[in-house]
Parts: structure tokens; C-alpha cells; sequence
């Protein structure tokens, strides 16, 4: 493993690359990373081939707020032939360790990479067929092959374990707006539902009858997730909340400050989508959870124009500070989801 490729929402390569950097000082690791401004991928380069692909082979796309999905690189192809680009791909991915059970056609979330799409559908089967008469194909292969297409004629190959990178292409699940949802952001919820918990988790944690504080609930985008799995909602804003949210029967609307508001009793989850400083967020997050209020929290931090990876790590380390000194063991993760924008959505549970 010379380089890693790692995919991101274009605009934020500079935190995709801090943030690889930082993990690769972390493990003692030399090298650079590439960024090149609105490409929506990075490349993190070493010359520490063994002792780099030892230490990021423990890493899961989990792992990385920024990066929606990563590989281990193995070539970059260029002036691939239209004639025939699936031969030259396979003949690169010969040099991966394993066999595959998957292959990922990708490209860059941008402009020029939705243009591209259609190319990858259209070589999809023909690389899977090329592989699988290669001998480079098993159903119990631990590998997926990533092919992620920047120009029609040049991709970067490579491949990843299936538990490293995202399941979904590019990292980015599609999802359907919910008929009857109040607001748009009730995708960045669902989504944050499915990347954050396991299945057996969103059986265990999304019961009916479960309760749930929406702070800064209107119009009820994050409410009606819940609704919709019969979980009782206290939604708390000052503004309207949709009408047919509350003829649900199971959503109690509280016309108060969101910083202010304090539950009765323990509530199963917290969440927010407040529009705030993300330190105030954080803060506010790390009371609820560090005084019992809450078993668990999703919330979305609003990031600054400049220095946004630092401003996630100061606001992740206020909760973990928080709930260190409070003495609850916890977990932690945070990621930018493909419906955030100028954010991120971090996940706090006590064990």
C-alpha cells in the first residue's frame, strides 16, 4: 500500500485530508496527502508500504468524519482504451491480496462524476464477468474491488476489506423524501440512522413506545422518523409543528427554548437540528448525556466557513470530556453525511 484514496463531499478536502494526516501521525505513519480544491476525493501517499497497510487495515470508513469511502490504491490508470476498459482494470486488481466477492464502480461526488455514472452501470457486469473468468472471484472473497472513474478514460483502482469501506457506493445510501415528511431534513436523520446503527441496533434502540425530546423540533423533518417507527416524541420549539404530527397522538409539542428545556425523567433518545454554534450544541449534548437526561443523542454540528476539522474535534472532545469526568462509558461518532451540508452528525451514546 503506497497511497490511500478517499472520497468526500467536494469543498471539504482540506478536512478529508487533515483528518487522514491526523490519523496517520497517530499510527507513526510518513506522508502526504493530495487535495485538489472541489475534486470530492483525496489521496494520502506513503512510502511505508508494509507498516502503512498493517496499521490502516484496522480502519473502517466509520473511523473518518469527512471521508464517505476509502481504498487501498493500486494503480491509476490512464488513456484507458473505450475499446476495452475492463481488461486493463482487472489486469490491476491481480495485484490485490485476496479475492473478491464485490466490485464498486464509483466516481467523485461532483459535476463531472454524475456524468460518469452511466459509464460505471454500463461496465458494472462486464468487470464482474472479467473477474470471475480471472479467477479473481469467489462469493466468500473478503475483498471488494473499488474502481472510481475521474475522467472516462483515467480511474484510480484499488480495493478495500467489505468491513472497511461504506456499503454504498461513493458511501452514499439512496434514500427516498417520505411521503408526508414536514421538511427536507428528515433524510439527514434516516440517514443517520442507518449509518450509525447496526440492524440489530435499530431494533433494539427504535422500539414503539420508546420516548424521544426533538429539541429545536419545528417543523418536525427529525419528529415525524420517529413518528413514523411509533415513538413517542416531546418536540420542543417555540414554532409550529406539522399538523399531522400532532393528530399522530404519540407527539407532545412544548413551546420552549431548546437550551432550556429539561426532561421529567430519562428520555430513551435526544436529538437536535438547532441552527447554533456547534460548541453550544456540543455543550448542550454533553449535559444531557453526562447527566443521565438521555441514553442517546444524535445532533448536527453547524460548521464554520474556516478551520472546520478543528472545530469538530473541540466539539467532540467537549463531550468526551464531559462524560469522562462524569464517569459514564460511552461511544462517540461523528461523520458528514451525504444530506448534511456545512455540517456534520455526531451519534453519543452511554453503554
Amino acid at each position: 500500500m503506497n497511497s490511500v484514496l478517499l472520497l468526500c463531499r467536494a469543498g471539504f478536502e482540506n478536512e478529508c485530508a487533515a483528518e487522514i494526516m491526523a490519523c496517520a501521525t497517530a499510527r507513526g505513519i510518513h506522508g502526504f496527502a493530495r487535495a485538489k480544491p472541489q475534486s470530492g476525493l483525496v489521496v494520502f501517499e506513503t512510502s511505508e508500504e508494509q507498516r502503512g497497510a498493517a496499521e490502516f487495515h484496522a480502519l473502517a470508513a466509520q473511523d473518518f468524519t469527512f471521508a464517505r469511502q476509502w481504498f487501498f490504491v493500486l494503480d491509476l490508470l490512464k488513456d484507458l482504451s473505450p475499446a476495452d476498459r475492463v481488461e486493463p482494470i482487472a489486469q490491476a486488481l491481480r495485484a490485490a491480496p485476496d479475492v473478491f466477492s464485490e466490485a464498486f464502480l464509483e466516481t467523485p461526488d461532483t459535476n463531472l462524476g454524475k456524468e460518469l455514472s452511466p459509464l460505471c452501470r454500463a461496465l458494472e457486469k462486464p468487470l464482474n464477468s472479467r473477474l470471475q473468468n480471472a479467477g479473481l472471484w469467489s462469493e466468500r472473497g473478503a475483498l471488494r474491488a473499488h474502481v472510481c472513474f475521474i475522467a472516462s478514460t483515467s480511474a484510480y483502482v484499488g480495493y478495500a476489506r467489505r468491513d472497511q469501506g461504506s456499503p454504498w457506493l461513493g458511501g452514499i445510501p439512496r434514500l427516498k423524501f417520505p411521503r408526508g415528511a414536514p421538511s427536507r431534513s428528515t433524510l439527514k436523520l434516516d440517514e443517520a440512522l442507518l449509518h450509525f446503527l447496526s440492524t440489530e441496533q435499530q431494533q433494539k434502540w427504535l422500539q414503539p413506545g420508546m420516548t424521544v425530546v426533538d429539541l429545536g423540533a419545528a417543523p418536525g423533518g427529525w419528529t415525524f422518523q420517529f413518528v413514523r417507527r411509533h415513538m413517542r416524541v416531546i418536540a420542543i420549539d417555540n414554532g409550529a409543528i406539522d399538523a399531522s404530527l400532532l393528530e399522530s397522538a404519540i407527539v407532545e409539542h412544548v413551546r420552549a427554548d431548546g437550551f432550556r428545556y429539561q426532561p421529567l425523567k430519562r428520555v430513551d433518545w435526544m436529538v437536535c437540528d438547532m441552527v447554533e454554534q456547534p460548541i453550544r450544541i456540543a455543550q448542550l449534548a454533553a449535559r444531557w448525556l453526562a447527566q443521565g437526561w438521555c441514553q442517546r443523542s444524535i445532533f448536527n454540528l453547524k460548521l464554520p466557513m474556516k478551520k472546520r476539522y478543528e472545530e469538530t474535534q473541540r466539539c467532540l472532545d467537549v463531550v468526551r470530556t464531559a462524560l469522562e469526568d462524569a464517569g459514564v462509558r460511552y461511544e462517540l461518532a461523528c461523520k458528514q453525511l451525504y444530506h448534511d451540508r456545512e455540517e456534520v452528525t455526531v451519534f453519543a451514546g452511554r453503554k
